[in-house]
């Protein structure tokens, strides 16, 4: 038990008793004023919660009746965990967004370490992406799979930072027009040539790579011309086979594909090739929890990817510091309405998620939906 110390001169107490409601009793050794020690336990609840929502355990494995875990931490579900800006240069920053349901997804900035920044919105548009992006300091570097949107708002509010595009989601960009199993000679080689993508280690295994590339597309132009007449209307052959060369040809041309072969960036410490980072050290971990914890609803399943965000940054909010500054349902909800009736700037919106709307995440009929 904590010392408890005389609310009037700050002196020592020793126990004088209980009173009638059976609360313990203390009396100062200097001054003899008396007084009683409330523990406040609500600060701890969402410890609990936490405990809970990023585990495999039950509600009714948390030491407690089910019932019981959700009247105390009911209240939980009301807040939104918002992520702090971020000052500190990183030199290399990893983004992604995770779709939870169409027409909404999270979109999360993290490095080697930690999560620095996440931003709800209904989709990878630049003005979503930039909403993220200028809440941290430019990187040196960004990994990216190259999601829509993201260019625009690197050029707009990070111009000095350098791309590096993963190279296991350009792999699968083709490998979704060729198959593993290509009919044509043309797509077996190229699915060979993205294959040998994720084996380039060095400045010359790039460029003899992109020899090969060229000469894969100097081979066969002629053939990917190749029309036929389908319905009545003239069209090409191998339309998926195009598909991958432009994905790849724009890569090359924008030179994002071997960034991280940079000796001026590699000077200071292996650059990484991939969005392995993102895609396995959080964005599985998202995934999981509404498998975990079925029923969900929407806002929660947000609810949910901005509590672990919350969780793996550098200096996680303290249970106290979420309950006190964390914004709830209703505050988001007031300052929407005063949005919406022109009195408060757009970007005050921003700060909690752009683009979602507001019934898209709660439900305005009679009936209840917040079982777990």
């Amino acid at each position: 038990m904590k010392t408890v110390k005389c609310p009037a001169c700050g002196g020592k107490t020793k126990r004088n008793g209980k009173t009638k409601a059976g609360a313990q009793r203390w009396r100062c050794t200097s001054c003899g004023a008396s007084t009683t020690q409330r523990y406040n336990s609500k600060a701890s609840m969402p410890a609990l919660f936490l405990d809970w929502l990023l585990s495999k355990r039950t509600q009714a494995q948390m030491g407690m009746p089910a019932r019981t875990f959700r009247s105390l931490t009911s209240e939980f579900w009301s807040l939104w965990p918002t992520a702090p800006p971020c000052g500190e240069v990183h030199r290399v920053v990893h983004v992604d967004g995770i779709w939870l349901k169409r027409n909404c997804v999270v979109l999360i900035a993290c490095t080697e370490g930690h999560v620095v920044g996440w931003h709800l919105a209904r989709s990878e548009s630049s003005q979503a992406w930039a909403a993220l992006m200028a809440r941290m300091a430019p990187p040196d570097v960004v990994v990216t799979d190259g999601g829509s949107g993201f260019e625009k708002a690197r050029r707009a509010v990070w111009p000095e930072t350098k791309v590096q595009r993963c190279t296991f989601h350009a792999f699968e960009q083709v490998k979704r027009c060729t198959t593993t199993r290509p009919r044509t000679q043309a797509g077996v080689d190229l699915y060979a040539i993205a294959k040998g993508l994720l084996k380039v280690g060095t400045p010359d295994a790039a460029a003899e790579w992109l020899a090969g590339y060229a000469k894969w597309c100097s081979d066969y132009e002629g053939f990917l011309e190749e029309r036929e007449v389908a319905d009545g209307r003239p069209r090409y052959k191998h339309e998926r086979l195009r598909k991958a060369r432009r994905g790849l040809t724009k890569l090359c041309r924008e030179g994002v594909l071997f960034t991280y072969l940079d000796e001026a960036l590699a000077a200071d410490g292996a650059v990484p090739a991939t969005n392995n980072r993102i895609e396995g050290g959080v964005n599985r971990q998202i995934r999981a929890m509404p498998n975990e914890h079925r029923g969900m609803r929407l806002d929660r399943m947000v609810k949910a990817a901005f509590w672990y965000c919350n969780s793996r940054l550098e200096a996680p909010a303290s249970p106290a510091r979420a309950l006190a500054e964390f914004p709830t349902d209703e505050a988001i909800a007031e300052l929407r309405r005063t949005a919406a009736e022109g009195n408060a700037r757009d970007e005050a919106v921003e700060r909690w998620g752009t683009a979602v709307s507001w019934s898209d995440l709660h439900s305005g009929g009679p009936y209840r939906s917040d079982w777990d």
